[in-house]
């Protein structure tokens, strides 16, 4: 029986074990396919009803921004992955609500002029200035801040990460 390279090639490729690549090596090699394979990922950053806000680059844009959060509620929504050490997925979506109280045209003017809305996804600063427009919050305040650090803990704590090993360690090194 005389076997062709190609067949050859392929009867030695081929392993009735099970894979030994990773999921990680596995999803980096993946690409996109169909509809979708042209589009460039989009980042979404917050969320008032159907609109989303993304970060303002210009004054313009901020000042769109705070007239949509105005009196209203948005989301503030964080997705968490975390690849376990053997290859296990967890995901989280955290979801987060924010009331603005009704801003006056010239909180809007001075919180412009302060720039501290630059760069900051939705166009403000809960822990800065802007913390002064939320009248109420239900969820995760650090989530609003950017990383919602109650809930990557507890995904951290329930893989069985030694999170607070180095607490104690902090707390021994303390010179009292």
């Amino acid at each position: 029986m005389t076997l062709t390279k190609a067949e050859l090639v392929g009867a030695l490729n081929r392993t009735d074990s099970p894979r030994r690549e990773t999921l990680r090596a596995e999803l980096a090699r993946a690409k996109p396919t169909g509809r979708r394979a042209g589009l460039k990922p989009k980042l979404v950053l917050v969320a008032v009803g159907r609109r989303l806000l993304v970060k303002p680059r210009f004054v313009e844009e901020e000042l769109a921004a705070l007239q949509l959060l105005s009196g209203r509620n948005h989301r503030v929504l964080t997705g968490l992955c975390l690849i376990t050490p053997d290859d296990r997925v967890r995901i989280k979506i955290v979801d987060t609500r924010v009331r603005f109280k009704r801003l006056s045209k010239e909180e809007m003017e001075a919180y412009i002029a302060s720039r501290e809305w630059r760069g900051k996804a939705g166009g403000y600063a809960i822990q800065g200035l802007a913390g002064c427009f939320v009248q109420k919050i239900v969820g995760s305040y650090t989530n609003v801040v950017g990383l919602p650090l109650t809930e990557v803990v507890a995904m951290l704590l329930g893989e069985g990460f030694p999170i607070h090993f180095n607490w104690l360690r902090l707390g021994e090194a303390d010179p009292e």
